[in-house]
C-alpha cells in the first residue's frame, strides 16, 4: 500500500471512534481493533469465529478508494455490497444499521436472505442433501445444501467440503441469474475452475456428484500434497 494511502486513511480515521464502541464479543466472533495493512488493504477491525471459520472484516481498499466490509466462509472471501462506499461517515452508517444482522446471520442460518429464486429451486429440500457424508476423502463437508450462503453476483454457495489443513476445498454454488449449478476447487486457496459440475437441474447436478465428486476431490487432495512443501517455502 502506497503511503500517501495510509496517511489518507489515517488522517480519516484518526478520529473515528466508532471500532471502540464495539463489543469485544458479538454472535462468537471476537473483535481485534488492531490495523493491519496487507497489499492494497487496510484493515481497521476484525471480528473473527475460529470455531467456525468466518471472518468479517471492515478495511479500507487501495484498488477502488474505498471503505468495504470483507467477509470470509471457510476459503472463500468476497465483499458485502451494501456496505461499499468512499465515505467514512456513510461506512459508519451503515455498519452500525446491519453490521450485528450480517455477524447474526453468519453465526445462525438465516432463510430470510434466501431469494425466492432458491427457495423455488428446492435446494434446501433436495434430497441428496441428507445423503451427502460429513466427511469424504479426508475434506469436511462445511457448507450443506439445507443452508445455503449468499455470495456475490447472485451466487449461493450449496455444498463446501473443506481441508482446513490443506487450505483445499470443493465448492458447488448455484447462480440465480444463469439458473445454473457450476463448480471450482481451491488449491492452497488458489481457485481452480472445472466445468465438470456444470448443471441447471438439481438431478443433472447429483449425477455429476455421482460420477466425478470423489476423484475431483481426490485430485485436489494430490495436487495439494505434492505443492506443500512449495507453499510453505515461498
Amino acid at each position: 500500500m502506497k503511503d500517501e494511502t495510509i496517511a489518507q486513511v489515517q488522517a480519516e480515521t484518526q478520529d473515528w471512534t466508532y471500532p471502540q464502541e464495539l463489543p469485544a464479543t458479538c454472535h462468537g466472533f471476537v473483535l481485534d481493533r488492531e490495523v493491519h495493512i496487507t497489499g492494497d488493504m487496510y484493515d481497521l477491525f476484525t471480528y473473527t469465529c475460529e470455531e467456525r471459520h468466518q471472518q468479517v472484516v471492515a478495511y479500507f481498499h487501495e484498488e477502488t478508494h474505498e471503505y468495504k466490509l470483507r467477509v470470509s466462509y471457510g476459503l472463500i472471501t468476497f465483499c458485502r455490497i451494501e456496505y461499499i462506499t468512499p465515505k467514512l461517515a456513510v461506512f459508519e452508517a451503515q455498519l452500525r444499521k446491519e453490521l450485528d444482522q450480517t455477524l447474526a446471520d453468519m453465526a445462525t442460518f438465516n432463510p430470510a436472505t434466501l431469494s425466492s429464486i432458491v427457495r423455488d429451486k428446492q435446494i434446501m429440500e433436495w434430497e441428496v442433501a441428507t445423503q451427502l457424508p460429513a466427511e469424504l476423502e479426508g475434506f469436511e463437508l462445511y457448507i450443506r445444501p439445507t443452508e445455503p450462503v449468499k455470495i456475490t453476483n447472485g451466487s449461493y454457495i450449496i455444498i463446501d467440503y473443506v481441508d482446513f489443513a490443506l487450505a483445499s476445498s470443493f465448492t458447488a454454488y448455484y447462480n440465480i441469474f444463469r439458473d445454473e449449478f457450476f463448480a471450482e476447487a481451491r488449491i492452497w486457496r488458489i481457485p481452480d475452475v472445472t466445468y465438470d459440475f456444470d448443471a441447471h437441474t438439481l438431478q443433472e447436478l447429483e449425477k455429476n456428484l455421482h460420477e466425478k465428486l470423489v476423484p475431483r476431490l481426490q485430485e485436489i487432495r494430490a495436487r495439494a500434497v505434492a505443492e506443500k512443501d512449495e507453499v510453505h517455502y515461498t
